[in-house]
């Protein structure tokens, strides 16, 4: 069976184990492993940092919550986890709920000045390029990874 990596912000919600869970029984209902980040019972940095690693190296592809958190991108060490297996040949999905370019949700510039992106892509153009991009939640990410893993 192909394994797949369950990458996002989801660790850090109250009933993180319970949505991995959930996540990783969908996986099974569509004849495949899922890796939840909490697979790796490291409780230290460091190791948490190469556990995550060798659950992405073991992986076939990733699944991955793009959505915003803790502000207008994605979260950090997610965005690390796509980089990581596009890096490794693992092909990514990435989902989003809303799929406007970023121009549409932020402006021609941030709150800052700063200049957004024209690329007509939902997320910067490095996760957009590295990862097959889904409207819609971790249920159709699941059903276009297994469409296509099967």
């Amino acid at each position: 069976m192909k394994k797949i990596y369950l990458a996002g912000f989801d660790v850090f919600a109250p009933d993180a184990k319970q949505r991995g869970a959930k996540m990783k029984m969908m996986c099974a209902e569509r004849g495949l492993i899922g890796l939840y980040p909490f697979d790796n019972e490291a409780d230290n940095a460091p190791d948490i940092f190469a556990g995550n690693c060798s659950l992405i190296d073991q992986a076939d592809a990733v699944i991955a919550n793009l959505n915003p958190f803790r502000g207008s991108e994605p979260d950090s060490g997610t965005c690390f986890e796509v980089g990581y297996a596009f890096a490794k040949g693992k092909i990514v999905y990435g989902y989003v709920a809303d799929a406007r370019t970023l121009r549409e949700k932020l402006g021609e510039q941030d709150k800052d000045g700063f200049s957004v992106e024209d690329f007509g892509l939902p997320l910067n153009l490095m996760l957009s390029c590295a990862a097959k991009i889904v409207k819609g939640d971790f249920a159709k990410a699941l059903a276009a990874c297994a469409a296509e893993q099967a």
